[in-house]
């Protein structure tokens, strides 16, 4: 794969990294490596940059990008999920700064032919690590249609999602939905055209999201990893989190507000009985978005919410 990702927010992220000389930092999701490449340059000489990701092609090219930086350097094919066990692995209590950014990268999308946009004629696959055993046309074909119109709505907040779930439940009646045209123009056909010309976005775009949420699991996993990611920062350490969905957004937010307020008891108890002290002060009280220049230059930012948090002594 060719990968030519621009990274999203970088100066940004860096900064509420507080990337420096000597650190240890983990960047969960090496996408086209820009991130990466930024903090291995503030971490040097003797600063350790641990990149992760499912993707086998995103940790090849990483090598590559990466390669005058090896002794700084050590990269994980591994979904983030998996931190606690990578850093297990590599003999690390604690880092200094933990990142992630939830984007789908341009080169998944236009090099990798699995059928991330219905852009492209491909397979009906969507798996970032395609290993994984569940792929979105396995979903398609095989799931019930009240389990579909679930996954449209609460995953892709798609206003038709029982009618589009019927129309597939038709279609796969006559023939199996494989590629990426073919769910298009199902869920293109579902959608009232009053409706379909209000929209900004072609009409298929909320479905092919909801349908890679559901296959790569990734609010279950962002799910487990915010709970798991905070106990292996160091005091001080910092964590910051790059999402592009409005639910990846409310799940990050909630959880920094969490760790940040610290006891859990009902608003209606007189004194704490749970003991939970604050872990997180949150540094981005207004979520942080891209600058009118970097939409300019890069769309796919667009949508880009950036939340930061720091690790209480």
């Amino acid at each position: 794969m060719s990968y030519r990702h621009i990274p999203v927010m970088r100066e940004q992220a860096i900064q509420y990294l507080d990337c420096a000389p000597g650190k240890r930092v983990v960047d969960c999701t090496l996408g086209g490596a820009g991130h990466a490449k930024g903090i291995v340059e503030k971490i040097l000489p003797d600063g350790l940059l641990i990149g992760i990701d499912q993707d086998a092609d995103a940790v090849e090219h990483a090598q590559q990008v990466l390669a005058p930086y090896a002794r700084n350097i050590r990269l994980i094919h591994d979904n983030f999920v998996n931190l606690p066990h990578i850093l297990l692995r590599l003999e690390i209590d604690a880092v200094d700064a933990i990142l992630v950014d939830l984007g789908l990268s341009w080169d998944q999308i236009e090099f990798s032919g699995r059928g991330f946009s219905f852009r492209k004629a491909e397979p009906l696959d969507m798996r970032m690590n395609p290993q994984a055993s569940q792929s979105a046309a396995a979903i398609v074909n095989t799931a019930g249609t009240d389990r579909l119109a679930r996954i449209f709505k609460d995953l892709g907040e798609e206003r038709w999602a029982g009618r589009i779930a019927r129309k597939i439940g038709e279609r796969r009646r006559t023939e199996a939905i494989e590629t990426t045209g073919q769910l298009a123009d199902v869920v293109r056909s579902a959608i009232p055209r009053k409706d379909a010309a209000k929209r900004k976005i072609d009409p298929a775009t909320k479905v092919f999201m909801a349908l890679r949420i559901a296959v790569n699991r990734e609010l279950e996993v962002l799910d487990t990893f915010l709970d798991e990611a905070v106990a292996h920062l160091a005091p001080g350490g910092r964590i910051c989190v790059i999402s592009f969905h409005s639910l990846e957004d409310r799940m990050v937010k909630q959880r920094f507000n969490r760790f940040a307020r610290g006891c859990e008891c009902p608003s209606g108890f007189p004194v704490c009985t749970c003991g939970k002290q604050p872990e997180l002060k949150v540094l981005t009280r207004k979520v942080c978005k891209p600058s009118e220049a970097e939409i300019s230059d890069n769309p796919m930012s667009r949508s880009a919410r950036l939340r930061a948090a720091e690790k209480l002594p």
